[in-house]
């Protein structure tokens, strides 16, 4: 059985892992990550990518979560037969349902980072909203956060030093949590290895 993976572009390195690891016969489809400042273009290229793989696999299994869609991805893939991780984001799946409902009880108000946004912090938010340009918008984005909490997949000294630089743009505390990738192995593999 031919087997794509349609992945988020911020879980590339871990899901690669998880597949390298476990030895699992996949081909692996990459969107950007980007996509995220636009929600709805997830929808749209998702849609692209599963109608051109759709005639050459027998399965496709979707690595995303809800991630701003408003549950506009779940029929998306009812039609293409497609199968999707559960979850709603890479936060609850990096932290676990669990722990993620926890985090967020004890402070609803937490902005998250994971690997992947450390890296990309830069591009994806201080040139992808625009406060490169329009710094006074940080204030009006981030007024209502208390606490940054880091959802570390790997202990790495440089990706440390990037967080702690995050932690003083925001003027947040910075909390480091060791996930590894949490749930998402799990989540996936209940999918891959039916």
């Amino acid at each position: 059985m031919r087997t794509a993976l349609v992945i988020c572009g911020a879980l590339g390195r871990e899901v690669k892992d998880i597949v390298d690891r476990r030895g699992w016969d996949v081909d692996i489809h990459g969107l950007s990550a980007m996509l995220h400042l636009y929600p709805s273009r997830i929808v749209d290229e998702l849609r692209d990518k599963l109608e051109s793989l759709q005639p050459r696999y027998d399965r496709m299994v979707v690595v995303y979560g809800d991630c701003g869609t408003a549950g506009r991805l779940d029929p998306l893939l009812d039609h293409f037969g497609a199968s999707r991780v559960r979850g709603p984001h890479c936060y609850e799946m990096f932290a676990g349902e669990a722990e993620f409902e926890r985090l967020m009880e004890a402070c609803p108000g937490t902005f998250f980072l994971t690997d992947w946004l450390v890296r990309n912090f830069e591009r994806a938010v201080i040139r992808g909203l625009g406060l490169d340009r329009h710094p006074d918008l940080k204030s009006m984005l981030f007024a209502n956060y208390e606490s940054l909490i880091y959802l570390r997949q790997l202990p790495n000294p440089r990706l440390m030093e990037k967080a702690e630089a995050i932690g003083a743009y925001l003027g947040l505390p910075l909390e480091i949590r060791d996930v590894g990738t949490g749930e998402l192995e799990s989540r996936l593999a209940e999918l891959i290895q039916v």
